[in-house]
Parts: structure tokens; sequence; C-alpha cells
């Protein structure tokens, strides 16, 4: 009496696993690539993405910061900054770089 018989297919809690399991080998398949991650004061960070957490906070290994420009056709020099911790909340978005997708086709 104590086991349960499943009639309408998997369990609530072997489908959470599954998604959980295919969101987590979706990110390690962006470790080591370029993302570009804007964020809500209108810098663009673009580095080699490393690592995240529960709180989408984000860490870019060889950062540089592109800051906000007037016009729309300069992005300015960038500010190299090297390893980068991104706060989750300041987060607007996250791209992947074209050149790093190229790489992925392979993947």
């Amino acid at each position: 009496m104590a086991s349960m018989i499943e009639e309408n297919g998997p369990s609530t809690h072997q489908t959470e696993v599954s998604s959980s399991y295919q969101a987590r080998q979706k990110l390690e398949g962006l470790l080591n690539k370029n993302m570009r991650i804007r964020m809500t004061d209108g810098r663009t960070l673009v580095g080699l993405f490393l690592c995240t957490d529960r709180d989408c906070n984000v860490i870019l290994g060889s950062a540089q910061e592109f800051l906000k420009s007037t016009d729309t056709f300069s992005q300015g020099e960038p500010r190299v900054l090297g390893l980068a911790m991104i706060p989750g909340h300041h987060v607007v978005s996250i791209e992947v770089e074209a050149d790093s997708l190229e790489d992925m086709q392979g993947f």
C-alpha cells in the first residue's frame, strides 16, 4: 500500500528535475562565451561568461565597460575592468556575442 501508481504520466518532481537539468546544460554550454550585458545605469559590459548564481548575479572575465553614449553610432573607448561581478538586479539584458554563437554551432 505504500507505493503509488502514476496514471497520468511522469510526476511533477521528475519534470522539475528534467527542466532544471536542461537549464543547467544550457548554462554550461554558454560558459567561456563572450557576453554583452546591459545594466540599469546605461553601461554595457562585455566579457567571458564565467559564473552565475541563483540570484542571477553574473561574473564576467576579461570584462570591458562601455559607457552610454549620446551618439548612437559611437560606443567610445572601452574601460578594461578584468574580472567583474554584475548584481542580478542591475541586469537589463544579456546577449551572447555573434562570434561565440558561431563557435557553438559545432557543439
